[in-house]
């Protein structure tokens, strides 16, 4: 489960920058072609922020849908997965949204 090693560089990218300060929430961008499962990102959060200064802290994920450019017609086009055709027909289509993994924000205590 490659989610566990995501979540833990998650944890250690916002522990350093973060610099000894209590953590209170991690906002997280998800993209539905990313190939992240957000739930299994979720699950391990708190196994991995034991010990650390994220730890008690909640996560929330922001899910980005996948979206592409069609080539051939130039609307934009929703894609739920991999299997990128637009209704026009055409496969020639340009990613533009859902591949991304960021961390979006981060809360500490004052």
């Amino acid at each position: 489960m490659h989610e566990m090693a995501i979540t833990q560089s998650v944890v250690q990218t916002v522990a350093e920058r973060c610099k000894g300060r209590q953590v209170d929430q991690v906002t997280l961008l998800v993209g539905a072609l990313s190939g992240v499962v957000a739930d299994s990102v979720r699950f391990c959060f708190d196994m991995c922020t034991m010990g650390t200064d994220l730890e008690g802290a909640s996560l929330d994920i922001v899910d980005v849908p996948g979206r592409a450019h069609c080539r051939e017609c130039d609307e934009l086009v929703e894609l739920p997965d991999f299997i990128a055709l637009c209704p026009c027909g055409s496969a020639d289509l340009e990613i533009v949204a859902g591949q991304e993994l960021s961390i979006q924000s981060v809360e500490v205590k004052v």
